[in-house]
């Protein structure tokens, strides 16, 4: 008799490492699978009570309460300081308020805690590029290219960087 069970990628002998590898696969469609794994294994915070947390955020902020996303983001970073999940989407939600400063502190923590996060990358280079550094926006979007070529989002902010600094080269 077998029996089913779930099983994290990371236990599952998988592991983030093959995900990542391909992730980074430049052709066929299997990066698609390696991202929903990885964004999947990164939602997971080893508690119900916090991964509710992150949920009642997540929906907050796509509501556009950033107030209340903030509030409940804040609590799950201060019971679970090590989930880099915490802290990247509190820090969408500190950037939709305007607020850069903690936003970047947040985007800090998340790479801290997990260097290849090419969703924190990718918002740390809108972020920057929206505060007008073009220079660091273009080093994050590299970044996150060099982890996960196939984001749209980096992409195109990296091809519209390099044209503008192509255009005023000229």
């Amino acid at each position: 008799m077998v029996i089913a069970s779930v099983v994290p990628i990371a236990a599952a002998g998988q592991g983030l490492d093959d995900a990542f590898a391909r992730l980074a696969q430049p052709e066929g469609e299997g990066w698609r699978i390696a991202e929903s794994d990885i964004l999947r294994e990164w939602s997971r915070s080893g508690s119900p009570a916090m991964d509710l947390l992150l949920q009642r955020g997540e929906a907050a902020l796509d509501m556009g309460d950033i107030p209340s996303a903030i509030g409940h983001l804040t609590a799950l970073t201060d019971h679970a300081p090590d989930f880099a999940a915490g802290f990247q989407t509190r820090a969408a939600a500190y950037a939709t308020a305007g607020q850069f400063g903690p936003a970047l502190a947040d985007l800090r923590r998340t790479l801290e805690l997990e260097p290849r996060h090419f969703a924190a990358l990718t918002q740390l280079g809108a972020m920057l590029e929206e505060m007008g550094d073009d220079a660091r926006a273009l080093a994050a979007y590299r970044a996150s290219l060099a982890i996960h070529p196939h984001q749209q989002e980096a992409i195109d902010g990296q091809a519209r960087l390099e044209h503008k600094r192509i255009g005023t080269d000229i």
